[in-house]
């Protein structure tokens, strides 16, 4: 009687898994290593199921997460293969019993019933005090007050609050209305998430990671902009003002540059 493997033992290994899917992703580990702040040497390690560089189980969870978003697949299957591989996840720290808190609360304070007799004898020698001293003609004053005009209640000013201004809407008119001496570059996922790392013409770099699906950012540089796409038929791009007609497919990397004027690649 044979024994054949079941579905589970054919699938890859998590690093066989994660280094497919870069792969067909189009990607480089350097640029996987650029999304997910991951050095190279530990991405190179995970692709061969060595994770012992990672620095431990935790880091080692969150490592795969990154790099299988970046690339494309869903983190939590692997994630929990590499939980059934190493022992399983941790259990959680039962909380503190509830007489440890007892014990460190602080007891009540008792009442000081010596301020409160000083306290009361003050405010009798007071009343006291201000009867004697009172004139016999204050009733006549008294009345006099009462018989004359009535006192005036001024009314409270209603106050008003200025509400707040409203922040800035982004809309496509921030697009239509780029200004001619620089250029513009709107990037939108409308299908799906994709790798983008932008550069000024400097070669600055002003943004580099993951834009997920629905997402979109602009940038603006004086001269040019270079970008490249890791997954650029889930990109629109818009140009100085103009969307460019869609013409790249999904999982395509691109690298492209454009400059003031009607939109060009480089």
């Amino acid at each position: 009687m044979s024994i054949g493997n079941s579905p589970e033992d054919d699938r890859p290994s998590i690093g066989r898994a994660l280094q497919q899917a870069r792969i067909a992703a189009r990607l480089t580990v350097e640029e996987v290593s650029s999304s997910t702040r991951v050095r190279i040497p530990i991405v190179h390690a995970i692709e061969e199921d060595d994770f012992s560089r990672c620095g431990g189980d935790v880091y080692a969870r969150g490592h795969i997460r990154n790099i299988a978003r970046a690339v494309g697949i869903d983190p939590e299957p692997l994630v929990e293969r590499y939980d059934a591989d190493h022992g399983g996840r941790p259990a959680p720290t039962p909380a503190a019993p509830l007489f440890e808190a007892e014990r460190i609360r602080s007891e009540p304070r008792r009442p000081n019933w010596t301020a409160a007799m000083v306290a009361a004898i003050v405010a009798v020698v007071g009343f006291v005090g201000f009867t004697l001293f009172s004139g016999e003609d204050k009733p006549s004053n008294t009345a006099q007050v009462a018989e004359g005009a009535k006192p005036h209640k001024t009314a409270a000013e209603p106050t008003t609050t200025k509400p707040s201004d409203p922040g800035p809407v982004p809309s496509e008119s921030a697009i239509a209305a780029a200004p001619r001496d620089k250029v513009t570059v709107k990037l939108g996922a409308s299908r799906g998430q994709s790798w983008i790392s932008v550069k000024d013409h400097n070669g600055r770099l002003l943004f580099d990671g993951l834009l997920l699906e629905g997402e979109s950012k602009t940038f603006q540089d004086k001269e040019r902009i270079d970008l490249v796409l890791g997954n650029a038929g889930a990109i629109e791009l818009f140009v100085n003002g103009k969307k460019l007609q869609d013409r790249f497919e999904p999982g395509q990397v691109q690298r492209l540059s454009y400059t003031k004027g009607d939109p060009e690649a480089g």
